[in-house]
C-alpha cells in the first residue's frame, strides 16, 4: 500500500487537474488512470494476501481524491443545514461515485483471476461504463463526474458526440489510458519492438483519429438559417432571500423590467430562471393567481412573445393519486409539489413542465417504492417523503408560432439522453432555466454551463440558459458559448438563435453505447460469479 497509494493519489490528482473547467489541461485525462493501472498491477503481481480488498482500497482513494476535487462545491449547497452538520452529509456524495468506481476496479481484479490481461482491460471498459449507466440512471443518481463530460471545455475535440453522445468520450478516454499502460508495462516486461510499435501506432492513432475528425466537423459545421430572437434573464437575487425575504411580485417586477430593457418587437421567447416565481400555484386555478396575471400582462407587448419560466406549483387530488402525493389538512386530499416550467403566452393556455430528474435527497426520496411502507411515519413526523412530484417523460413547450423548445430545469442538463428526448419530440432549441446560486462563486456553475455545450453538440441545437445568479448564456450548435453574462450581476441578454428541426444519431438512437457496455457487464460479472463455481464442482467430481 506505500508504493501504490502515491500511484493513486497522482491518479486522481491527474483527473482533478484535467476536469472541466480547467482550461488548457484536457488531455491530461488520457494518462490520468495509468498510475491507477500501475498501482493495480502492483497489487496483482504481488505475493501479499487480500489482493482483492488492497485493490478496491487503493482506487477508491485515488478516486475520492478526484471526485472530491472536483465536486467540493456540493457542501456548499448543503451547509444551510450547518457548517459541520453538512460535512458527513457531504461526504455521501463525495463518496458514492468512488465506491462504484473501486468495485469496477475490484471486479477487473476478479476477471483477471480467470482470463488474461488484454481481455480483462477490455472488460473494464464495459465494467465502467456500466457503472456510469447506473449512476445516470438509479435513484441515487449523479452523473456529473460520467468521464465524457470531461471533454466539456475542450467541445472542438468531440463534435463525433453527436453520433456517441459523452459515452464515446468514456470510452475514449479508457482506450487511450489502457494503450498507454500497456506501452509503460511493455518498458518492464520483454515485449518485442514490433508489439512496442503497434502500441505505439495504436496509441497515437486513438488520439489524432478522433480529433481530426471532430476539428474537421467542427469547423466545416454550418448552421441552416431559421433566426429567432430569444431573451435570457438574470435578476441575480440570492436564493437564501427568495421566499419570505423578498415579495414575490418585487421580484417578478425586475425580471419585467430586466426583460423590457432589451426586448424587440419581435422576440419569442423569453427566459426566466428556475422557481423565478417562489410562490406556490395551484396549477387548475393558475389563470386567476396574482402572480400568474402579472407574469401574464407583461406580454401584452410582445404579439409572438413567450414567457418560459420557473416555478413553484402544486396539484391537488381527492386520492393519493400518485407516488408522491401527500396528505394535506384537509381530510381526504392529497397533493404534489412541482418544480416546474411554464409556457405563458398572450393567448392559449399555459404549458407545464414537471422536472423530473430530481437531486436525490433534496427533491426526492431513493427508493421511495421500496420505502414507501415509511411514508405514513415521516408524515407523522411532518417530515416530506419525496419533496416533489414528478412526470412520466420529457416535454415539449410550443409557441403560438409552432416553435418547439425543450424545457429543462437545472439539474437535468446532464443527462444527454433525456434531452434527446424532447428534442427527438420536435424541440427546436433547449432552453435551461437554473438557479445555481446555492454553489456560490464555485467552479459548480462553470461545469454546468460547460455540460451544456455537449447537449449542444448531441442535439445540433442552440442552448439558452437563464440563471438567477449566473452563468446565463447562449450556446450555439457547434458548443461555442457565443454569450455569457458574469458571476453575481443583475442583468438580461438576448441572441438571434437559429432553430434546428434535424435529428442527429444520438437524438434518434439515444446512449445505445452504455446500454451495450452495460448489458456486457453484467454478463461479465455472471462469468465472475460462475466459472469458479463450475471450476469447484468439476474438481469435485
Amino acid at each position: 500500500m506505500k508504493k501504490n497509494l502515491p500511484l493513486a493519489f497522482l491518479s486522481g490528482l491527474l483527473l482533478w487537474i484535467g476536469w472541466p473547467p480547467t482550461p488548457y489541461t484536457t488531455f491530461l485525462l488520457f494518462i490520468g488512470f495509468v498510475p491507477m493501472l500501475l498501482a493495480i498491477e502492483n497489487v496483482i503481481q504481488s505475493t501479499s494476501a487480500k489482493k482483492g480488498r488492497q485493490i478496491f482500497n487503493t482506487a477508491f482513494i485515488g478516486f475520492f481524491v478526484w471526485n472530491t476535487a472536483s465536486v467540493y462545491w456540493v457542501y456548499n449547497a448543503l451547509k444551510i443545514v450547518g457548517q459541520v452538520v453538512a460535512i458527513p452529509i457531504t461526504l455521501i456524495p463525495y463518496s458514492l461515485g468512488p465506491l462504484l468506481m473501486a468495485t469496477a476496479c475490484w471486479l477487473y481484479y476478479r476477471l483477471r483471476l480467470l482470463t488474461g490481461r488484454n481481455w480483462s482491460l477490455a472488460g473494464l471498459v464495459c465494467l465502467w461504463i456500466g457503472y456510469e449507466y447506473l449512476h445516470q440512471s438509479w435513484d441515487l443518481n449523479f452523473p456529473w463526474m460520467t468521464l465524457g463530460n470531461g471533454f466539456a471545455v475542450s467541445h472542438q475535440w468531440v463534435q463525433w458526440y453527436e453520433y456517441t453522445g459523452v459515452y464515446g468520450g468514456t470510452v475514449w478516454i479508457w482506450i487511450v489510458n489502457i494503450l498507454a499502460f500497456l506501452i509503460y508495462m511493455g518498458l518492464r516486461e520483454a515485449q518485442t519492438k514490433k508489439v512496442r510499435l503497434r502500441l505505439i501506432s495504436a496509441f497515437v492513432l486513438a488520439i489524432v483519429c478522433p480529433i481530426s475528425f471532430s476539428l474537421y466537423t467542427y469547423y466545416n459545421y454550418t448552421e441552416q438559417p431559421d433566426p429567432s430572437n430569444i431573451v435570457a434573464v438574470q435578476p441575480n437575487i440570492d436564493p437564501y432571500d427568495k421566499e419570505g425575504t423578498i415579495p414575490t411580485a418585487l421580484q417578478i417586477d425586475i425580471m419585467i423590467h430586466l426583460s423590457r430593457d432589451i426586448a424587440q418587437p419581435n422576440t419569442e421567447f423569453f427566459l426566466w430562471p428556475e422557481t423565478a416565481i417562489p410562490d406556490y400555484m395551484d396549477e387548475d386555478r393558475i389563470l386567476t393567481d396574482r402572480y400568474y396575471k402579472q407574469a401574464h400582462y407583461f406580454l401584452r407587448d410582445y404579439k409572438n412573445g413567450n414567457l418560459l419560466t420557473g416555478g413553484e406549483t402544486y396539484k391537488l387530488y381527492n386520492n393519493r393519486a400518485t407516488p408522491t402525493a401527500s396528505p394535506t389538512q384537509e381530510q381526504g386530499v392529497f397533493m404534489d409539489n412541482f418544480s416546474t416550467a411554464i409556457n405563458i403566452e398572450n393567448e392559449g393556455k399555459p404549458q407545464f413542465y414537471h422536472k423530473s430528474r430530481l437531486v436525490p435527497g433534496a427533491e426526492s426520496m431513493p427508493f421511495g417504492n421500496a420505502l414507501s411502507f415509511l411514508k405514513p411515519v415521516f408524515e407523522h413526523l411532518g417530515g416530506a417523503t419525496g419533496v416533489y412530484g414528478t412526470q412520466s417523460d420529457a416535454e415539449v413547450f410550443y409557441s403560438q408560432s409552432g416553435i418547439g423548445v425543450d424545457p429543462v430545469i437545472c439539474y437535468e442538463s446532464i443527462y444527454g439522453a433525456y434531452v434527446a428526448r424532447s428534442v427527438k419530440k420536435g424541440a427546436q432549441f433547449i432552453a435551461i432555466i437554473t438557479n445555481d446560486g446555492w454553489w456560490e462563486n464555485t467552479s459548480g456553475k462553470d461545469q454546468h454551463l460547460d455540460y451544456a455545450k455537449l447537449r449542444a453538440i448531441e442535439t445540433r441545437r442552440w442552448v439558452a440558459q437563464s440563471a438567477n445568479t449566473g452563468i446565463s448564456a447562449f450556446i450555439n450548435q457547434r458548443g461555442d458559448v457565443v454569450q455569457q453574462t458574469k458571476w453575481w450581476t443583475k442583468t438580461a441578454i438576448k441572441q438571434d438563435i437559429n432553430l434546428n428541426s434535424d435529428i442527429t444519431f444520438y437524438v434518434e438512437h439515444g446512449d445505445y453505447l452504455p446500454k451495450a457496455g452495460s448489458a456486457i457487464a453484467v454478463l461479465l460479472i455472471l462469468f465472475i460469479g460462475v466459472k469458479p463455481w463450475l471450476r469447484k464442482k468439476v474438481a469435485v467430481v
